[in-house]
């Protein structure tokens, strides 16, 4: 299946999953292991949810609580996303595609702990976004400049078998959903563990 049969489906898919399970937001915020914010922030990039995202604002104030600094993702005009500081009860401007983001005045931000919204994810922290590449191309440059660790925020539902990859697409670390943490960085490891003495034991 291509990226853009799978993204039709997965719609769908998250579109049911919101439907069924009305308290998801609450839950997730209750199940995210705090352990994240103390190794990777203190600055935490989080989103507003758009269509039906699982919206992230539960799990962002209680992280604001623990003294988290928050920012918000920002489409320049020249296409670039990035980040801003923001705090509850400043003002969002209605940006193009429904989004609601942070003023062009608001401060650069330069998140070490990334939630990241998404369509679908496989075990291996590959990620199946809108197609217009921003994320990657941001979480590109933000491990370039440092460490930079990307948790999914999704409905259980949402990781499949396989996300078609390409090179220039940035892997997920950790993904969070509902029903508890999919620890991707770690299965990747054992992925290449395991590939290595399989290397190793046929040579």
């Amino acid at each position: 299946m291509d990226k853009t049969d799978l993204r039709h489906r997965m719609r769908t898919l998250r579109a049911e999953a919101a439907a069924r399970d009305p308290d998801a937001a609450e839950t997730l915020a209750d199940k995210f292991p705090m352990k994240l914010l103390e190794r990777y922030g203190p600055v935490v990039a989080g989103y507003v949810a758009i269509n039906e995202e699982l919206d992230p604002s539960p799990l962002m104030q209680k992280l604001a609580k623990a003294g988290a600094e928050l920012c918000l993702p920002r489409i320049e005009d020249s296409g670039e996303l990035t980040w801003r500081s923001w705090n509850f009860g400043e003002p969002l401007e209605r940006r193009p595609f429904g989004l609601s983001e942070p003023s062009a005045d608001a401060p650069l931000g330069q998140p070490t702990l990334i939630l990241t919204p998404l369509l679908a994810f496989d075990g291996m922290g590959n990620r199946l976004g809108y197609g217009k590449g921003h994320y990657d191309k941001a979480l590109e440059r933000l491990r370039e400049d440092g460490r930079a660790f990307a948790c999914a925020v999704a409905y259980a539902a949402q990781q499949i078998e396989t996300v078609p990859a390409e090179p220039h697409d940035q892997p997920l670390d950790w993904a969070v959903t509902p029903i508890g943490s999919v620890p991707l960085f770690m299965m990747r490891n054992l992925k290449s563990l395991a590939e290595s003495d399989e290397r190793s034991s046929s040579s």
